[in-house]
């Protein structure tokens, strides 16, 4: 994009709040975004070509919406924790492998985006944000969902496709979560905790495509309980 296509899309987002510079083979930072400090609320800079954001971003204060899918990040800066306003954050399919620990502050955080990335290790940076309702870490190499998770207060927390194989019964603990998505991971029925079954608000567990068959499933202690809960909010639908 030249200069005269950047200059009117930031004209608009003069007006809008809104910077959309999506598809435009960017490698680098516009430096005249910085003009534009002040005023954006959503910023999208999808399908370029950023290995990484500068620190910078942080400066971006008023931003909610942050999209940043389909680059080639390796890395998100701390700075990102500085974006107090920040209500959606996605970044699926970069090749980030962490996350800064930094995310832990932003407050205000909804719904986040991380899906197809190479993250390995459950982030517990977002336990303790109360006004976060999805999470998605779907195709990434999780192995484990820790003990810490209980703290976490989404409503719906997706872990398709990745390679979790432990998943701790304090899951049960999660005080808002209904829908967990496990498909496609190497779990074994014995991993499916009983308590996750009888004691959780868990009403929607898919769990197809791992290592046991899910009619056995149906045989586990605590499963009446879960399905109960699942008829419950089936009910509610209709």
């Amino acid at each position: 994009m030249g200069n005269s296509g950047l200059k009117q899309h930031y004209e608009t987002a003069k007006k809008t709040g809104v910077l959309k510079i999506s598809q435009q083979k960017l490698t680098e930072f516009p430096a005249s975004l910085k003009q534009l400090e002040p005023l954006l609320r959503t910023l999208d800079l999808s399908e370029n070509r950023f290995i990484m954001i500068p620190k910078e971003i942080g400066s971006f204060r008023l931003l909610k919406h942050l999209n940043l899918n389909q680059n080639r990040l390796i890395s998100l800066p701390e700075s990102v924790g500085d974006l107090s306003k920040l209500e959606s954050l996605s970044v699926c399919a970069n090749k980030l492998t962490v996350l800064p620990p930094s995310l832990s502050n932003l407050s205000n955080l909804k719904q986040v985006y991380i899906s197809d990335n190479q993250i390995s290790e459950f982030p517990l940076m977002f336990c303790g944000l109360r006004h976060l309702d999805v999470l998605d870490l779907s195709k990434n190499k999780i192995t484990e969902v820790p003990a810490g998770v209980s703290d976490i207060h989404v409503t719906e927390l997706n872990l398709n496709q990745n390679q979790v194989s432990y998943l701790s019964e304090n899951i049960a603990d999660c005080p808002r979560l209904k829908t967990l998505r496990l498909e496609e991971n190497c779990l074994q029925l014995a991993a499916i905790c009983p308590r996750i079954l009888a004691d959780s608000k868990i009403s929607v567990l898919a769990l197809d495509g791992n290592l046991f068959d899910m009619k056995s499933l149906t045989e586990t202690e605590g499963y009446d309980r879960y399905m109960d809960r699942y008829t419950a909010v089936k009910k509610k639908m209709f």
